[in-house]
């Protein structure tokens, strides 16, 4: 897929760049599933050694298990999965990871180590003389010990190496601390006082445990990608021509190449993006809309891949598969806005960074106070040190943000609403200034001509030449006028342009220049400003159009609500100042720019911008400056493949109510961030003093630390179906 790749669908022309290819064709942006992961320092770990690679665009995401960077040699990539295996990770492409079913690697660990630490364990409330015998505790221990250097030891060792440490270096000195000082009680035959076996087996049980319950947690979090994923058959329904007989092949969906006719039965899901060339059907397309009404589709209409066809049959000729389809381009942007790190989460994997190097040192200085400063044994320094090592995990702060970030960019897909990256959510909470196109976004762009002022002798002329030179733009005022004139033969032109921001030009077959467009094009032949648009004959003005639009429904509600946030909304337009002064008056916005070209709008954005945070809301060709200028820009539906491109959010669906609940989604996402980063440090700060003070044992420092985890989730998940409140 080029970077510049154009999807079309039923609703419009949308473009998802750079998900899956760079800029050179040579050059291609790789996806990895990797499993193992279970902190941020991990994914730091695993991003510096794929910077020492000399890869580049590296975005490592342990809570949603992903890895992306760009490669420029594919004969490289085994190389590369082989190097993160020797981390202590698995990794593999997205579709190996896909027929990857049963347990997971760390849930058949806990199990394993389950059967031995519970027999540990219940020695402290059995009085069974075999379960008090240190050789049987060693014999119990050893195997749990084993599985933990190997599951963690390894990823440690791995991550000192990167210059990285992570959650599984303490996890590892602790059960080894643990188990050496028991071991030589064992050996020396010291007595009980030197047996800690079920601390060390119980440090790794638990941790695997917390491991397993974020694992399937954030298999929740993740589940807007996975419900996507199945939206895509496997299989597709080839339709050949052989020897005069219509024949049907079922074939695996990759062999399936654009161009090729497919054949989509009742029930099932169309394969992929393609023009309808035979039968009618209605197509249930929530998926990409989030409207529920089924559409209605015949012969040369659209079809988008993952739609499902709920009554008739279609034959659909492919126009893009396999990663060019929509629903993979969605698939990739939801999952890169996953990875997206806002601010906020640059502080926490900062903090993350430092926080292991922290703990060790609190660790060593807790052994050598409680020996040298307090005269405790050593067996009591040695248990308060491990508390300490188990008990100050990063893996809280880690989860605070990528699991809200996910959960509310999979809240807003489900709405219709594609957000391109997780620091946009964090943007949108804090936006002061919400800047509005007017026509086509606060305005149907549903035009009538309301007046024609023209001589009697040149008004089927000038109807005509509206007709033809109109026809060659997508503007919404163009298309009225279009659609006003349907029963008019249009004019025949040569040589049509585009004058940016003004309007039409073109050559009719007398060598005569028209040009339609703004008031701008009439300036010095005219002092009248008040109307729609200006049609000249080579540079005569010889005629007026006068234009109603209607104002788009929810328009009023949204200005509504923005202004009762505090949040102030702005015209900002290329229209005529008497044109937008109405419609800013009836939806009682007060702040008005009219008349601005392009550049104008640019500038305007800058300057708001210096006094706030800015979204930009359109939807033509002449808005994409500004959308790119915006901290966040918004197209709208039916938008045009230049203001998608410039925007960070894309509404699917037509309706300007769904910015206002982007905006309730980013507000709790990082109200829901906020809390998350409270209890994790909250945890941290109480729990290592705890600890350190010898007030709480390894073993219940392990199962809190999990718990701390849990909660953080679990706060996160929450925010899929709470009730939104502004």
């Amino acid at each position: 897929m080029a970077n510049d790749g154009v999807f079309r669908t039923f609703a419009g022309t949308y473009p998802f760049t750079g998900l899956y290819t760079m800029n050179t064709p040579q050059t291609a942006q790789i996806e990895l599933n990797i499993k193992g992961m279970t902190c941020t320092n991990c994914a730091l770990g695993v991003s510096r050694y794929l910077e020492q690679q000399g890869l580049t665009h590296v975005s490592v995401d342990f809570s949603s298990g992903s890895a992306l960077f760009a490669l420029d040699d594919r004969q490289r990539l085994p190389r590369i999965l082989k190097g993160i295996h020797q981390l202590g990770y698995e990794a593999s492409l997205p579709d190996d990871a896909l027929a990857d079913t049963g347990w997971s690697k760390v849930e058949k660990y806990f199990a394993f180590t389950l059967v031995f630490t519970i027999p540990l364990l219940l020695h402290m409330v059995l009085p069974w003389h075999l379960l008090h015998n240190s050789w049987v505790q060693l014999a119990l221990a050893t195997p749990v010990y084993l599985v933990g250097m190997y599951h963690f030891g390894r990823s440690g060792w791995a991550s000192l190496r990167t210059g990285v440490p992570n959650m599984d270096v303490l996890v590892t000195l602790g059960a080894t601390a643990a188990y050496g000082y028991s071991l030589y009680g064992t050996l020396t035959q010291a007595g009980p006082d030197f047996l800690f076996y079920e601390t060390a087996a119980s440090i790794i049980s638990l941790v695997l445990l917390g491991n397993v319950m974020e694992h399937r947690a954030i298999q929740r979090t993740t589940s807007a990608v996975r419900e996507l994923t199945q939206l895509q058959p496997q299989t597709a329904r080839l339709v050949v021509q052989e020897n005069g007989q219509t024949l049907y092949h079922e074939v695996p969906l990759k062999q399936v190449r654009a161009g090729d006719i497919l054949a989509v039965r009742l029930g099932e899901r169309i394969p992929v993006d393609g023009v309808v060339i035979s039968g009618t059907g209605d197509t249930d397309e929530s998926m990409i809309t989030g409207e529920s009404l089924p559409r209605l589709r015949q012969a040369q209409d659209p079809v988008t891949g993952g739609t499902l066809l709920i009554s008739g049959h279609l034959q659909v000729q492919a126009t893009a598969v396999g990663q060019e389809t929509l629903l993979a381009q969605i698939i990739g942007l939801v999952r890169k806005a996953q990875a997206d790190k806002p601010d906020i989460q640059q502080l926490a994997d900062k903090i993350s960074a430092v926080f292991v190097p922290t703990v060790l040192g609190i660790a060593l200085l807790t052994l050598g106070i409680s020996i040298w400063g307090l005269g405790l044994p050593f067996s009591q320094a040695l248990i308060r040190s491990i508390a300490v090592l188990v008990i100050a995990c990063p893996c809280a702060m880690g989860l605070a943000t990528p699991t809200a970030v996910v959960v509310g960019i999979g809240r807003a897909s489900r709405a219709g609403i594609l957000v391109k990256g997780g620091r946009t959510l964090e943007v949108l909470a804090g936006v002061t200034h919400v800047v509005f196109d007017k026509t086509g976004t606060l305005t149907t762009g549903r035009f009538r001509i309301a007046a024609l002022q023209v001589s009697p002798e040149l008004r089927l002329l000038v109807q005509t030449a509206l007709r033809g030179l109109e026809q060659h733009t997508t503007h919404p005022i163009a298309r009225s006028v279009v659609a006003a004139l349907a029963d008019t033969e249009p004019m025949a032109f040569r040589d049509i342009s585009e004058i940016k921001g003004l309007g039409m030009q073109g050559t009719d077959g007398q060598g005569n220049t028209w040009q339609v467009g703004s008031w701008r094009l009439a300036q010095g032949l005219t002092t009248e400003r008040d109307h729609t648009l200006f049609v000249l004959r080579n540079n005569e003005l010889i005629a007026t159009v006068d234009m109603e639009d209607e104002i788009r429904p929810g328009a009023a509600a949204l200005v509504a609500y923005l202004r009762a946030q505090g949040i102030t909304p702005v015209l900002l337009s290329g229209d005529r100042q008497a044109v937008c002064t109405a419609v800013a008056d009836k939806l009682g916005i007060t702040s008005v720019y009219a008349e601005q070209l392009p550049g104008d709008k640019r500038e305007v954005i800058r300057s708001l911008a210096a006094v706030g945070t800015v979204a930009m809301v359109g939807d033509g060709i002449n808005d994409a400056p500004a959308l790119a200028q915006a901290a966040v820009g918004i197209s709208v539906g039916q938008a045009t493949d230049v203001a998608m491109q410039a925007a960070q959010v894309v509404l699917l669906r037509d309706e300007l109510e769904l910015i206002a609940e982007l905006h309730r989604i980013s507000r709790h996402t990082v109200q829901t961030i906020r809390q998350n980063l409270f209890w994790a440090f909250f945890y941290n700060v109480m729990a290592i003093p705890l600890a350190a003070a010898g007030w709480l044992r390894p073993i219940i420092g392990t199962a809190t630390m999990a718990l701390s985890d849990v909660v953080v989730i679990g706060n996160s998940l929450q925010l899929r179906i709470k009730k939104l409140t502004p």
